[in-house]
């Protein structure tokens, strides 16, 4: 059910910038968004994930300790985690719209999004991925390419509602106890949705 009083990401995603790809009105109609954000603490850090149906009905969300050896790559790993579990819970053809607090991530995603557009694309500059954040980076990529349409929105770090899950996941660890939900666009009944059968491995190898 959507929680009434808060804002939906369908919302956060609309108010914010998309690096390199011009946020075209058409563009906003995301059947899935998916808000992830990633903290480093020297006593361990964590991921965070939210994934909402563009009514504002909830997917999943996730507070996940983890030790990321600093923030840049926590980043990577959180919109990993994110995306793979959306492309479990969601039809292989959907269209989403990811929300992150990172700037070069927000833009790495869409030039990866606009590379596989085809081989006459040249883009503005490389991806830049921090070294230790490669197998994440490239597991993102090969999720991109898995769904419909797909791009990125830079938020700022207090508008991000994962950020609360990044940063006290063993506070918000009750979070991961909530009943799996794969609900179709749309839709918003309480009883879950099972979608067609994910084709978001394809790629995996590249």
């Amino acid at each position: 059910m959507a929680t009434v009083g808060r804002q939906r990401l369908r919302e956060l995603f609309d108010d914010a910038p998309t690096p390199h790809i011009a946020h075209h009105p058409r563009t906003h109609h995301r059947e899935y968004y998916v808000a992830t954000d990633g903290s480093f603490a020297r006593d361990g850090g964590g991921l965070g994930v939210i994934i909402e149906t563009a009514s504002g009905e909830r997917v999943a969300r996730l507070a996940v300790p983890d030790p990321a050896p600093d923030n840049n790559v926590a980043e990577y790993r959180a919109l990993h985690l994110g995306l793979d579990v959306l492309a479990h819970r969601a039809p292989a053809d959907a269209n989403v719209g990811v929300l992150v607090d990172h700037s070069a991530l927000a833009g790495d995603v869409n030039l990866a999004v606009l590379a596989g557009r085809g081989s006459e694309y040249r883009p503005v500059r490389d991806a830049a991925v921090p070294a230790e954040a490669a197998n994440h980076w490239r597991g993102i990529r090969a999720r991109v390419a898995g769904f419909g349409e797909l791009r990125a929105a830079d938020l700022r770090s207090g508008e991000n509602p994962a950020h609360v899950l990044a940063n006290a996941p063993e506070e918000y660890a009750h979070v991961n106890d909530e009943a799996p939900r794969c609900l179709l666009p749309g839709v918003e009944s309480e009883e879950p949705q099972i979608p067609p059968p994910s084709r978001a491995n394809r790629h995996a190898g590249d």
